[in-house]
């Protein structure tokens, strides 16, 4: 039954749907896991990947801009019982720290990464994106917020523009260019490759939005209104983003008519993340509002401390589900060998779904266990940044 939303809901949806992007995260990691030897391409090929392969990686696309979008969200609310010199300072340590996680203890985590220090290839990904994002808003905070919501969709909808500028090794902006909005290799030494796939400019515009939302969520601010601004927000950028992929005219490329009415809708929904474009980001983001919406209309219901449990502790979770699938990886590997080429893999995806009903419940437990200390000992400030 739903019911009478409150002002304190707001925090317990805000919870509830990070822990469900983390539920998502799991099956698109699973994915990857155990079919290693199909990798989709960026946007994926709607003439040649299988449907069931193209919609099970369809379902983990909202997780990282929603995330994102809720790290600034946070930080806004983090503003209302702290200065923004003491926000600054946060976002500051917090994105450092998770840029230097992503460098060490994450580069390690992925199945087939080489377990010898230092590693060949070091992957610029999801950790660096937020990390990177929150040094940019670390400085954006102090703009007046109209400004800051301004640059935020500026950002967002216009980075496009930028596409047609393609740089390649060796040339003078090469390394900040490919940090910034193109997806590329940098050869940092004969021993070493950088890969960054998530080019940053895009996700900053997006912590910013996320900042510039905050006083909706305003501590003992009426729900009502936030829900219906959620709903209304979060269909505009749904509807917006079906007239304009449309029209296929801009913020991604071009979708066709392919040989089946199935194959056709996929390449509608085929859509570019790395780095995510303004059309990418439109119905993921939309989503998400729509989301956060009916979960603060849910209130108390008894799903929502569950997945509260999980969005209460992501960090610990990321790397918790990262080194759980390693480890399943290497047993597989150690058992069978590389049956998929130089992989191990499965072949129906439906053993992916398998294996993401077992682990949900093995993660959840000491997920559980760790967000419940971090409310026990709020005396420990480094449990925080976890």
């Amino acid at each position: 039954m739903t019911q009478k939303p409150s002002s304190s809901t707001r925090l317990i949806a805000i919870d509830a749907l990070r822990g469900l992007v983390m539920a998502f995260m799991l099956v698109d990691h699973v994915r990857e896991t155990f079919f290693l030897h199909l990798q989709v391409s960026d946007p994926v090929d709607a003439n040649t990947v299988d449907p069931g392969l193209f919609f099970t990686r369809l379902l983990s696309t909202f997780c990282a801009p929603t995330f994102v979008a809720l790290t600034g969200l946070s930080a806004w609310l983090y503003g209302q019982s702290h200065s923004k010199g003491e926000v600054s300072t946060f976002l500051i340590k917090r994105g450092l720290f998770l840029i230097a996680l992503e460098l060490s203890v994450v580069c390690y985590a992925w199945p087939t990464q080489a377990n010898h220090f230092p590693p060949p290839t070091v992957w610029f990904q999801v950790m660096w994106a937020i990390g990177g994002s929150m040094l940019a808003l670390a400085a954006l905070i102090h703009l007046p917020r109209a400004v800051l919501v301004a640059l935020g969709l500026g950002t967002v909808t216009l980075h496009n523009l930028l596409d047609p500028i393609r740089l390649v090794e060796g040339d003078a902006w090469y390394v900040p260019w490919a940090l910034l909005h193109q997806r590329a290799a940098i050869h940092a030494a004969d021993w070493m490759t950088v890969k960054i796939t998530y080019p940053i400019l895009p996700w900053i515009g997006v912590i910013a939005l996320g900042y510039g939302m905050g006083p909706w969520f305003a501590r003992g601010s009426d729900p009502a209104p936030r829900i219906r601004r959620l709903a209304l927000l979060g269909l505009g950028l749904v509807l917006g983003f079906v007239l304009l992929r449309f029209a296929n005219v801009y913020g991604d490329k071009p979708w066709f008519v392919a040989q089946t009415p199935l194959r056709t809708v996929m390449s509608f929904l085929a859509l570019t993340k790395y780095p995510p474009s303004l059309l990418f980001l439109m119905p993921t983001l939309g989503a998400g509002c729509l989301l956060l919406a009916w979960f603060e209309r849910l209130g108390d219901h008894r799903a929502m401390p569950m997945l509260a449990c999980l969005g209460g502790a992501p960090l610990f979770y990321y790397v918790l589900h990262l080194y759980t699938l390693k480890l399943i990886y290497n047993v597989a590997m150690a058992l069978y060998g590389p049956v998929k080429g130089q992989f191990f893999g499965v072949d129906h995806l439906s053993t992916v779904w398998i294996w993401v009903a077992i682990l949900l419940p093995v993660l959840y437990l000491p997920t559980r266990w760790f967000a419940g200390l971090k409310q026990r000992r709020r005396d420990l400030a480094w449990l925080k940044y976890l």
